[in-house]
């Protein structure tokens, strides 16, 4: 039985698509620039803001001022709209439930910046006890630099061999191999299934449910 399950945030527990990109169009507005569709976004995001900043701006203005001018005005809007549109995806809830129930401890990993992955967390998981909420800080490396799975394991105090390591994407998968843990690939995120194989997903799930099947 695995003793520890880390999860991503964006993608695998919450469907938080809208509301970056609505913070994301609302920075290319303010900059003067043209936004994007909402399709366009799950393949924008997963490395963190400022790369999603990058790939949403034209490439002749992905300069270190414009970037800086960007952050500002997505942190600004987002910290006061993230969960306008977030929602948990279905099963979710009830998977954290019986982890915890189980006694199976719980992680957040996430390339999202610390203060919002504490916002969120706290607004649709304040029942669930995790053991660490890791985000995006100064200091640390973003997925999938496996820094932040190392800073988990830290807190956890468990053995790499105990540990499920859960994702949407590549960068999860890269991020599981690189820290030497099992890797959980989910269906329903931001990512097709054609990445999840790509990048050598230990198992792949269809359901939130399996993965309780799969700590037992």
């Amino acid at each position: 039985m695995k003793k520890l399950v880390i999860f991503d945030l964006d993608g695998t527990l919450l469907n938080t698509i809208e509301d970056l990109g609505h913070a994301t169009n609302h920075a290319l507005k303010q900059g003067g620039f043209a936004t994007h569709t909402m399709a366009s976004y799950p393949f924008m995001v997963g490395n963190g803001v400022r790369r999603l900043i990058e790939r949403a701006l034209p490439e002749d203005y992905r300069d270190e001022a414009t970037i800086e001018l960007m952050l500002k005005n997505f942190k600004e809007y987002y910290d006061e709209h993230n969960t306008d549109c977030t929602k948990p995806y279905s099963g979710i809830p009830e998977l954290l439930e019986l982890l915890r129930d189980m006694g199976v401890l719980m992680a957040v990993a996430s390339n999202k910046y610390q203060s919002a992955v504490d916002k969120i967390i706290g607004h649709y998981f304040a029942n669930i006890p995790f053991v660490a909420i890791e985000g995006q800080r100064e200091g640390m490396n973003v997925k999938p630099d496996p820094s932040i799975v190392f800073a988990v394991l830290a807190k956890a105090h468990v053995p790499k061999a105990d540990v499920l390591y859960v994702g949407d994407s590549g960068v999860d998968m890269e991020t599981a191999r690189r820290a030497c843990v099992d890797s959980v690939g989910v269906t329903w995120g931001f990512r097709p299934l054609k990445e999840l194989v790509d990048n050598y997903a230990g198992t792949i799930v269809n359901m939130p449910n399996e993965i309780a099947d799969l700590v037992q």
